[in-house]
């Protein structure tokens, strides 16, 4: 970006090129992209985001349900590791036997994972289940997918500042190569006679 400030100073220049100008102005509108541009497209896709998965937490909310089941017996084995979609995620979870109701008033019983230290017959735990009590994810919370949507918004507007950068260097590389290419062709033009007496005469 170091071109845009030889946009003042090379304006009465006499050794300014004409590609000089074209590199500063092509330096200043990628700035101006990157300071208008990337902002607009990362709150767009923020946005949008938000709409799809605020949608999708609403969705989740209404066709999963939070039931109680309770423990038949105990599966041997160390317990295994906690859900990570958990609040806590600090509770240690163990397979069961276990009898559930669903929304609809049917009877279930299964191995499930129950979230309990130390679960013995008889003890209750809550499990996510569809309205004919199949066991399903627990539903995406609302500020989960808020930072989701705010991460997708600043991964748009950084994806944006990359392309523009990238379209800047293409063509600054464009304009180097061309005028090197100049370079070698009136070099080809004059070697020949450099330092020969009488050269141009």
């Amino acid at each position: 970006m170091r071109a845009i400030s030889g946009l003042w100073r090379w304006r009465h220049n006499p050794l300014r090129r004409t590609t000089d100008l074209v590199e500063a102005w092509v330096a200043l509108a990628a700035l101006l992209s990157i300071v208008l541009v990337a902002p607009v497209v990362g709150s767009l896709v923020g946005a949008v985001a938000q709409d799809a998965l605020q949608q999708s937490v609403r969705d989740q909310h209404r066709a999963r349900h939070e039931i109680t089941a309770t423990v038949v017996r105990k599966l041997e084995g160390s317990p295994l590791e906690a859900d990570p979609e958990t609040l806590t995620g600090r509770d240690a979870r163990h397979r069961v036997v276990a009898d559930w109701t669903a929304p609809d008033g049917t009877g279930h019983h299964g191995t499930v994972m129950a979230d309990l230290k130390s679960p013995h017959p008889g003890d209750e735990f809550s499990l996510w289940t569809d309205a004919h009590g199949r066991l399903v994810a627990r539903p995406l919370d609302s500020a989960t997918a808020t930072t989701h949507a705010v991460l997708a918004g600043f991964a748009a507007a950084l994806l944006a500042v990359g392309l523009i950068e990238s379209g800047r260097r293409l063509i600054v590389w464009r304009m180097v190569r061309r005028r090197y290419a100049r370079w070698d062709q009136a070099w080809d033009r004059t070697g020949p006679d450099w330092g020969r007496t009488g050269t141009g005469s």
